[in-house]
């Protein structure tokens, strides 16, 4: 290679180490963390063992011993790779009986399944759903994916104030073309509930095709895990398009949008993330498909994680913490500054705690902050713990 032809390159990665640098020393450089073991209540990461506070695996479910005998079961039946797509002969039985469980799951006519759920949301924006012309609405706050899936469709993209459903009907009425509607059931960063009932009756006047992206919800809330709109009492008419994983409350990985017959059909001929790639392990749709039965037939875990929710914030009200509005496992901390995010983390660290900062771009400038969340597998002793390392490390009326 010449001189001239390794220039170019040499000034690209001058360009990446100082984008890296400036990341740096703006506390926005990510950690990637090596966990020597299994997920769960506690993790060890090198020499230390740390009390885990950051994970999404909200009933612990994701080192159960009885999904891991059904893995096992799984790859004993069906071996390790499914060896093509979907649309192939990458779909065995494993597959088809988790698209029925999770239909059934969550209420809904049929299931599709992803590899993940980035992959599911994509799905809306490179299916033909909408296209050059269509309009996308979409709570501002949602998550990345769903942005994604919209700019990627072709579609204009208008962006309503977080939770503001009137602004979001708005739009849907003044509007004169195909709209879908996009929100998150459960925001990520902030735990908080979407007017999903709102959108609803707007999407059903205005005639738009809503579409709820329920990660968050799915396996914690409603009377049998089915998610916030089972929780909410609602039914596919009045959301037609439901999204939901498998890698966070189910313990597993993979995802899934589920719906009336038409749609799903329509995705399963048409939703490239679905049809040029190769399908999940069949292992892990027979495990998967066995976790929704748990969660189904066991409330244990979201009844344990009620009162943990409950126990922490009364404690953080007692020691003059902050207490965070959610009502579900994401407990968010803000702190404003990413340094200080980053600073707060640390020293719960040193005290064996794991909860790493969340900072821009993952959510706006200004609000970087802890993102806690709390397990099924979590004791009111752990929570108490938490709860004083804070204190020492904020300071009452934070």
């Amino acid at each position: 290679m010449g001189a001239s032809e390794l220039s170019p390159l040499l000034e690209e990665t001058f360009r990446f180490r100082a984008t890296c640098s400036e990341l740096q020393s703006q506390s926005l450089l990510r950690e990637r963390l090596v966990l020597n073991g299994r997920q769960g209540r506690s993790v060890n990461i090198g020499t230390e063992t740390l009390l885990n506070f950051c994970s999404n695996d909200y009933l612990g479910l994701a080192a159960d011993p009885r999904l891991a005998s059904a893995l096992k079961a799984g790859v004993d039946m069906y071996g390790v790779g499914a060896g093509a797509s979907a649309l192939v002969c990458g779909r065995s039985r494993a597959h088809a009986e988790l698209e029925q469980a999770v239909a059934d799951f969550t209420g809904r006519d049929r299931a599709l399944l992803f590899c993940s759920g980035y992959m599911a949301n994509l799905a809306l924006g490179v299916s033909g759903l909408v296209g050059a012309g269509d309009l996308v609405i979409a709570d501002r706050v949602s998550h990345a994916s769903l942005i994604d899936a919209a700019r990627i469709s072709g579609a204009r993209l208008r962006r309503y104030p977080h939770c503001d459903h009137l602004a979001a009907a708005k739009l849907m009425q003044t509007a004169n073309c195909r709209k879908l509607v996009l929100t998150d059931g459960v925001f990520s960063m902030d735990g908080d509930l979407a007017p999903v009932s709102h959108l609803a009756q707007a999407a059903l006047k205005s005639g738009a095709l809503l579409a709820v992206d329920d990660a968050h919800g799915l396996g914690v809330l409603g009377h049998a895990g089915g998610g916030m709109l089972q929780a909410a009492g609602i039914n596919q008419s009045s959301v037609p398009v439901l999204m939901g994983t498998f890698g966070k409350a189910v313990g597993t990985a993979g995802a899934f949008i589920a719906g009336p017959t038409e749609v799903i059909e329509f995705l399963c001929q048409r939703a490239r993330t679905y049809m040029y790639t190769t399908a999940p392990p069949s292992a892990l749709a027979h495990a998967t498909r066995i976790a929704l039965d748990i969660i189904a037939e066991e409330s244990g875990g979201r009844t344990r994680l009620a009162d943990l929710i409950a126990y922490f914030h009364a404690g953080a009200a007692q020691l003059g913490l902050p207490v965070p509005l959610s009502q579900t496992p994401i407990q968010p901390l803000l702190l404003g500054s990413p340094r200080q995010a980053v600073t707060v983390s640390a020293g719960l660290r040193a005290a064996g705690i794991l909860v790493m900062p969340v900072r821009p771009p993952t959510v706006p400038a200004a609000t970087s902050r802890l993102r806690i969340t709390i397990t099924a597998a979590h004791a009111r002793a752990d929570l108490d713990r938490l709860l004083q390392q804070l204190a020492c490390l904020l300071g009452p009326g934070h």
